[in-house]
Order: C-alpha cells, then structure tokens, then sequence
C-alpha cells in the first residue's frame, strides 16, 4: 500500500491552542463586529470567572452580545427556535464556549441565521436534505470539555430522542469554524464522570479514524499524536482533577485532533452504533464510545482475521497496541492483545456504565443493529456482520 496515495484535507478552522489564549477572544469577536450571539450550556460557564472577563472585555469594546444556553443534545427543534428568535437581530459572529452538544448548536444557528430555512431541510438520512448554499454567520468555538472535537469539524449533530428518534449531522464546509480558540483552562472544573466519557470519545475517534477506510498519511501522523497525548493524559487527568493542568493540555490537544481528523477521513463502527443508542436511549455520547471501544476493536480484529488478514487495518491496530502500551511487541498477536487489554482495563478504571444502565435490554438490539449503518459504519476497516455488530453491544449490556 502506497502510503503517499493521493489525499485532500479539507478546511480548518484557524487554530489558537494553549493556556491563557481566552483572553484573545473579546479582540477576534471585536474583528467581526459589533453584535455577537453566545451560546453556553446550562449554567457551569456562567460561574466562572472566564464569563466576567469575557463580558467585561466585550463592555471595553463596546460590543453588545445576545445570549442563549443548551441543555443536553440539541434538537432540531431548538436549532429552529433559536434562529427564529435571533435571526431579526443583525448577529455579527456566532461564539459557542461549552462541550459539544453546546458547539454543535451553536454552529447550526451560525449556519441558519441567514439562511432562515428548518435544519430539518440540511440533516443527512432525514428529510428533503437539500443542498446547503449559506451563508453562515461567522462562527468561533471554544471547548470547555476534552471529547468531540466539534470546534475543529462541519458537523453539527442533532437529536430527537425517543423510540422513532435520530440523532443525525447539518454537515458542510461552510459550518467549519473561522476560529477554534482551544484553552485547556476552561477544562480544569471537569468531573471524573465527564472526563472518563469524553475522554474516551477523543480515544475512539483517532483510534477510528487511523483505521479508516478513507485514512491518510497526514492523518495517520495527526492520530497517532494526539493517541499519544491521551496515553500520557487521560488517566492522570481523571485520578487529578482539576491539579493536574498538564495531562489537561494533553487531553484539550487530542480531543483537538480528534475532531480534525474525524472531519478528515470519518469513523467505525462505534460511532456507527453512538447513532442509534443515543436516538432511542438517554445516553450520552462519551459513554457510548468508552462503554463500547474495547469489544468493537476486538471484533474487527477477530472478523479481518477470519475474514480479510491481508486487511492493511490489522498492522495499524498492532501499532495502536504498541502506541498506546509503549512497548514494541514481538508480533501482531501481542500487540493486538496488549491493546484489547488496555481498552478493557481503561472501560474498568474509569467505571464506564454498561449499556443495561440506561435501560437497554437484550431484546431491543436488533433495532439498534438495523439502525446503525449510517456513514460512521461505511468507513470501518471491515464489514461487520448484523450478529457481529450485536455481539458488540451483548458484550457491554
């Protein structure tokens, strides 16, 4: 295989990282103009001291802000609201500071201010899904969580929750945020519960994206470094808390490049079941991923080597083996286990729930397995077989 196979890597947002960067924020809102949208969570921001000084730098600058809070994932329903309210009232840019159900919204308002149509006219798999032409309002994305990486994508994942529910993407390069302002002090008032889920959601999707079909050499080089900052991260962080800034860099940069090379290349079949679980069940995205990482990976290994050992994606498991254990293995056999085991031993450590805690029964599988062949699945290493894909979930009910 041709490593340096033709690629093309689409837009990005222009990136400011590092602790202490939030305080460029008020001057990049002032570059846009005069009237900025803010959209946060329910109520954690706003009890920080970040919220005064940004108002007080948005005061200094003369610049009036409309503010409107997410709770929970976002529906259609309230990505229409939201415009409906805001769209008479000239929004200049569109600041979205919070974790990415909070993001998410905030680029679909951003993408339908001006444009006045349903977001139900753009989701993928529901509706008319017509041609999105914009324009977007410029959009600015702040994460205060270390796990979807929506500041760097196009994707904007919505949810009706509910038995006939779906949690479906608004996705185009027009959504990409003008900046990412990533500032891995925002993440220091994390709890353990919402390090461990997003956490291991930045983990599932470099590991799925550096097996991806659609994989490349850039972004394998981008996975494999932010699979290295989680390595050295993420457990420290979830033990530390709020002492351990370090493993908190590490993590704001991984969940960073998990999102950029997700929006690169795609996923697996994890994010190809997060769909349907966290349409019918009131999970959480994170919790999925971390629930279900280490059987998916386990199964696409067992089915490549049943069915395809000549697959391209059986070395770069043994790698992420290797990676993530920092041990260089005598042979694929050991580093496919190494990783299995870790996979398994971090699911444990963190207390990742089991999918029964959410009231998912053995009987109601089958409606997830049907459910879960949307694009994320189209870009798993192999093709999983309906029982395969159950056995996945019967392992973590």
């Amino acid at each position: 295989m041709n490593s340096f196979a033709p690629f093309s890597i689409a837009r990005l947002p222009r990136i400011e990282f590092g602790r202490g960067v939030f305080s460029k924020l008020d001057k990049i809102i002032a570059g846009y103009g005069q009237h900025v949208l803010i959209v946060t969570g329910a109520g954690s921001l706003q009890a920080t001291e970040h919220w005064r000084l940004l108002l007080n730098a948005l005061e200094q600058h003369s610049i009036r802000y409309s503010h409107c809070q997410v709770t929970g994932e976002p529906s259609p329903q309230y990505v229409d609201d939201s415009v409906k309210k805001f769209s008479e009232q000239d929004i200049d840019v569109v600041l979205g500071i919070g974790g990415g159900s909070v993001l998410d919204a905030a680029k679909a308002i951003a993408g339908l201010l001006k444009v006045k149509s349903s977001v139900m006219d753009f989701l993928e798999g529901v509706g008319p899904e017509l041609q999105y032409e914009g324009p977007a309002v410029p959009f600015i994305a702040v994460p205060t969580t270390a796990g979807t990486g929506s500041e760097a994508t196009k994707n904007a994942v919505l949810s009706v929750q509910g038995q006939d529910g779906f949690k479906k993407s608004f996705r185009d390069d027009k959504l990409v945020a003008e900046y990412a302002l990533v500032d891995p002090a925002l993440l220091a008032s994390c709890n353990p519960e919402l390090i461990a889920a997003n956490g291991m959601d930045a983990l599932t999707q470099l590991m799925e994206s550096y097996v991806s079909l659609r994989a490349n050499v850039m972004t394998d080089a981008l996975a494999i470094s932010g699979l290295r900052a989680v390595r050295d991260g993420l457990l420290t962080w979830y033990q530390d808390g709020a002492a351990a800034s370090e493993a908190q860099d590490k993590m704001a940069y991984a969940a960073m490049l998990s999102g950029i090379t997700l929006a690169q290349v795609g996923l697996g079949s994890v994010h190809g079941l997060a769909s349907p679980l966290g349409a019918f069940y009131p999970i959480p995205h994170g919790v999925v991923c971390g629930t279900l990482v280490a059987t998916a990976t386990e199964m696409n290994v067992k089915a490549m080597l049943e069915r395809e050992p000549a697959n391209p994606a059986l070395a770069k498991y043994a790698r992420l083996g290797d990676v993530l254990s920092e041990k260089r293995h005598s042979s694929k056999q050991n580093s496919w286990q190494a990783l299995n085991a870790l996979l398994a031993e971090w699911t444990e450590t963190m207390q990742l729930p089991r999918l029964s805690t959410y009231g998912i029964k053995q009987e109601q599988l089958d409606k997830v397995v049907m459910h879960s062949r949307g694009s994320s699945m189209q870009t798993n290493p192999i093709v999983l077989t309906d029982q395969e894909v159950k056995r996945v979930l019967e392992l973590r009910l």
